[in-house]
């Protein structure tokens, strides 16, 4: 599916309520910057709030990361498609056939949006991993959960801006990289483990940049955002 705009950054929309998340959408433009919403505003708020984010001309990504039986995930990847929303995900540790299905189902939509895959987790380190069974760096199991998403047909996936230039040189240049993880030079890092500064993530090949507290909790959310596209010229 082709963008509304060519906004590269990606707000995370990490509020309780539909009121907040209004007030702060509109201080924004949709020539500037996308929207995400995940799985707390959603639950609270629902589809009507993403409809109307979309109808205001946002790109809306849908972050639910779904992980289930394949049917399950196709169907819900169907319902997200019908929603209208840019971009939806879903965990590449759900494995080749349930990501298979859910690519099949977006391609029955007459609205098609982009499916990514979700590798590890960028509140994950080492140790973390190595407590769930995976003896090896997360910057591995990153690639190989990516080289799968990009088997099944996915077109892309979410990763650390760590693993951007690997998953380029690696995989396909055109294979979209979502990357959290993402805050501006003397920002609180807050439960994100293996981060990068704006500029840095896209000279890695970071296609996109997840960016939430540095600009939503900020007093002044829109010189926030700008002060983020201007560093990234």
């Amino acid at each position: 599916m082709s963008s509304n705009t060519d906004a590269r950054i990606i707000i995370a929309l990490d509020f309780k309520d539909e009121a907040s998340t209004l007030a702060l959408v509109a201080q924004l433009k949709p020539s500037l910057c996308k929207l995400k919403v995940g799985k707390e505003l959603f639950v609270r708020c629902g589809p009507s709030l993403v409809k109307k984010l979309i109808k205001q001309g946002f790109d809306v990504f849908l972050d639910l990361k779904f992980h289930d039986i394949p049917n399950t995930v196709a169907a819900a990847c169907q319902a997200a498609a019908d929603m209208g929303v840019w971009m939806v995900n879903v965990h590449a540790s759900g494995g080749r056939k349930m990501m298979t299905y859910a690519k099949e189902a977006i391609e029955q939509c007459q609205h098609k949006p982009l499916l990514i895959g979700v590798t590890v987790l960028t509140s994950l380190s080492r140790q973390d991993i190595s407590e769930i069974g995976l003896d090896l760096e997360p910057s591995e199991q990153v690639l190989r959960l990516a080289k799968l998403a990009y088997d099944s047909g996915l077109d892309g996936v979410v990763c650390s801006p760590q693993e951007a230039s690997m998953l380029k040189q690696n995989i396909a240049q055109d294979f979209c990289l979502v990357t959290p993880g993402v805050r501006p030079k003397g920002a609180d890092i807050g439960d994100q483990q293996r981060i990068m500064t704006p500029s840095q993530a896209l000279a890695q090949g970071s296609d996109y940049l997840v960016i939430g507290r540095p600009i939503t909790a900020h007093p002044e959310p829109i010189q926030a955002l700008q002060a983020i596209i201007t560093s990234l010229k």
